[in-house]
């Protein structure tokens, strides 16, 4: 009988050292998922700013350009022939 007592002893040991194991990994996986989680939140605002940049460094070429620089002057002439189209359309939907 204290065979028996024995494994049962070791049987609730080894359980209670799983437990111990698996709160400890759930712990772990909960601080992994709030890590991930800041994480991706800080990787859409900064790609929400990369994109106000982006648009922020075109006004700023297209500024330059119109302001006597050579470097983006076709760029410049494209991005108001574009704008003058866009212009001509609305009239064009307006009279109708």
């Amino acid at each position: 009988m204290s065979v028996i007592a024995e494994i049962i002893d070791t049987l609730e040991n080894k359980i209670k050292k799983l437990i111990l194991k698996l709160e400890s990994l759930e712990k772990n996986n909960q601080e992994l998922e709030s890590k991930v989680s800041k994480s991706a939140q800080t990787i859409q605002s900064q790609s929400h700013e990369i994109e106000a940049l982006k648009k922020q460094y075109e006004s700023l070429q297209i500024a330059s350009t119109l302001l006597g620089s050579d470097n983006n002057k076709r760029d410049t002439k494209l991005k108001i022939n574009s704008l003058i189209r866009d212009i001509d359309y609305c009239i064009a939907q307006l009279s109708d």
